[in-house]
Protein backbone atom coordinates (compact mmCIF):
# COMPACT_ATOMS: atom_id res chain seq x y z
CA UNK A 1 0.00 0.00 0.00
CA UNK A 2 1.34 3.43 -0.64
CA UNK A 3 -0.12 7.01 0.49
CA UNK A 4 -1.59 7.07 -2.87
CA UNK A 5 -3.97 4.19 -1.93
CA UNK A 6 -5.48 5.44 0.74
CA UNK A 7 -8.92 6.70 0.95
CA UNK A 8 -8.94 10.28 3.10
CA UNK A 9 -6.40 12.31 4.50
CA UNK A 10 -6.34 11.61 8.35
CA UNK A 11 -8.76 14.91 9.36
CA UNK A 12 -11.75 14.28 11.19
CA UNK A 13 -13.49 15.27 8.72
CA UNK A 14 -12.11 13.21 6.16
CA UNK A 15 -10.49 9.94 8.28
CA UNK A 16 -8.37 7.53 6.51
CA UNK A 17 -9.84 4.21 5.59
CA UNK A 18 -8.07 1.01 6.54
CA UNK A 19 -7.91 -2.18 6.97
CA UNK A 20 -6.02 -4.17 9.89
CA UNK A 21 -3.33 -6.34 8.12
CA UNK A 22 -4.73 -9.09 7.49
CA UNK A 23 -7.37 -7.08 5.79
CA UNK A 24 -10.35 -8.66 8.10
CA UNK A 25 -11.13 -5.93 9.77
CA UNK A 26 -12.03 -1.96 8.05
CA UNK A 27 -11.47 0.91 10.38
CA UNK A 28 -11.36 4.96 10.01
CA UNK A 29 -8.55 6.88 11.82
CA UNK A 30 -7.20 10.66 11.86
CA UNK A 31 -5.22 12.85 13.80
CA UNK A 32 -6.81 15.06 16.63
CA UNK A 33 -3.75 17.56 17.37
CA UNK A 34 -6.49 19.76 19.47
CA UNK A 35 -7.72 16.88 21.78
CA UNK A 36 -5.81 16.61 25.27
CA UNK A 37 -4.04 14.81 25.00
CA UNK A 38 -3.43 15.68 21.13
CA UNK A 39 -4.51 12.09 19.95
CA UNK A 40 -4.97 9.36 17.09
CA UNK A 41 -8.56 8.23 16.78
CA UNK A 42 -9.78 5.00 15.27
CA UNK A 43 -13.24 4.13 14.71
CA UNK A 44 -14.12 0.33 14.80
CA UNK A 45 -17.36 -0.02 14.10
CA UNK A 46 -19.17 1.74 17.40
CA UNK A 47 -15.55 1.93 19.11
CA UNK A 48 -13.39 4.46 19.27
CA UNK A 49 -9.70 3.82 20.25
CA UNK A 50 -7.82 7.46 20.94
CA UNK A 51 -3.64 6.79 21.20
CA UNK A 52 -1.25 9.05 22.10
CA UNK A 53 -0.49 10.97 18.35
CA UNK A 54 3.49 10.87 19.19
CA UNK A 55 2.74 7.22 18.70
CA UNK A 56 3.30 8.06 14.94
CA UNK A 57 6.64 9.22 14.85
CA UNK A 58 7.81 7.08 18.04
CA UNK A 59 6.60 3.69 16.58
CA UNK A 60 8.64 4.52 13.29
CA UNK A 61 11.70 5.93 15.27
CA UNK A 62 12.10 2.62 16.67
CA UNK A 63 10.91 0.79 13.85
CA UNK A 64 13.98 2.70 12.20
CA UNK A 65 16.29 1.86 15.11
CA UNK A 66 15.27 -1.51 15.15
CA UNK A 67 16.38 -2.08 11.42
CA UNK A 68 14.64 -5.11 10.67
CA UNK A 69 11.15 -7.08 10.48
CA UNK A 70 9.09 -6.80 14.06
CA UNK A 71 6.07 -8.77 15.08
CA UNK A 72 2.46 -7.18 15.31
CA UNK A 73 1.67 -9.07 18.02
CA UNK A 74 -1.95 -7.78 18.65
CA UNK A 75 -3.71 -7.88 21.62
CA UNK A 76 -6.12 -6.64 23.71
CA UNK A 77 -5.45 -4.64 26.95
CA UNK A 78 -6.43 -7.28 28.94
CA UNK A 79 -4.07 -9.71 27.31
CA UNK A 80 0.20 -10.05 27.95
CA UNK A 81 1.58 -8.96 25.08
CA UNK A 82 4.68 -11.21 23.28
CA UNK A 83 7.60 -9.50 24.13
CA UNK A 84 9.68 -8.23 21.04
CA UNK A 85 6.52 -7.25 19.17
CA UNK A 86 4.95 -3.66 18.45
CA UNK A 87 2.36 -4.35 20.69
CA UNK A 88 4.54 -4.99 23.74
CA UNK A 89 6.49 -1.63 22.77
CA UNK A 90 3.17 0.40 22.35
CA UNK A 91 2.79 -0.75 26.42
CA UNK A 92 6.20 -0.80 27.41
CA UNK A 93 7.38 1.20 30.40
CA UNK A 94 10.74 2.42 28.40
CA UNK A 95 8.81 3.38 25.59
CA UNK A 96 9.10 7.11 25.18
CA UNK A 97 5.73 7.93 26.74
CA UNK A 98 6.46 5.47 29.87
CA UNK A 99 4.03 2.98 29.67
CA UNK A 100 0.73 2.81 26.91
CA UNK A 101 -0.07 4.42 24.49
CA UNK A 102 -3.35 4.19 24.06
CA UNK A 103 -4.82 6.77 26.06
CA UNK A 104 -8.47 5.18 27.58
CA UNK A 105 -8.17 2.19 30.17
CA UNK A 106 -10.10 -0.57 28.80
CA UNK A 107 -9.26 0.35 25.62
CA UNK A 108 -5.57 0.84 25.51
CA UNK A 109 -4.80 -2.42 23.50
CA UNK A 110 -4.60 -3.39 19.94
CA UNK A 111 -1.81 -1.01 19.18
CA UNK A 112 -0.12 -3.49 16.82
CA UNK A 113 -3.45 -3.97 14.86
CA UNK A 114 -4.10 -0.61 14.37
CA UNK A 115 -0.78 1.65 14.21
CA UNK A 116 0.68 -0.37 11.48
CA UNK A 117 -1.80 0.74 8.68
CA UNK A 118 -1.26 4.10 9.49
CA UNK A 119 1.86 4.20 9.44
CA UNK A 120 1.65 2.28 5.96
CA UNK A 121 -0.68 5.06 4.65
CA UNK A 122 1.75 7.48 5.32
CA UNK A 123 4.61 6.02 3.82
CA UNK A 124 6.73 5.11 6.97
CA UNK A 125 6.52 1.79 7.00
CA UNK A 126 5.81 -1.57 4.99
CA UNK A 127 3.30 -4.20 6.40
CA UNK A 128 2.73 -7.77 5.75
CA UNK A 129 -0.70 -8.65 5.05
CA UNK A 130 -1.04 -12.47 5.63
CA UNK A 131 -3.97 -14.09 7.52
CA UNK A 132 -1.97 -14.01 10.82
CA UNK A 133 1.86 -13.54 12.48
CA UNK A 134 2.26 -9.90 10.30
CA UNK A 135 5.18 -8.44 10.48
CA UNK A 136 6.44 -4.48 9.86
CA UNK A 137 9.29 -2.54 9.13
CA UNK A 138 10.50 1.21 8.45
CA UNK A 139 10.80 2.60 5.28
Amino acid sequence: MTPDDVDGTGTPADPWKLTTPPGTSAFEAYRDPDADPPALVVQVGRTQLRYHLACIEDLHAMLAAHGDWMPLGNADEQKPAVEGTVESWGRAPDNPVGGWYGIKKGLRGRFGSYLPPVLEALGLAEVEHGARNNRMRAL
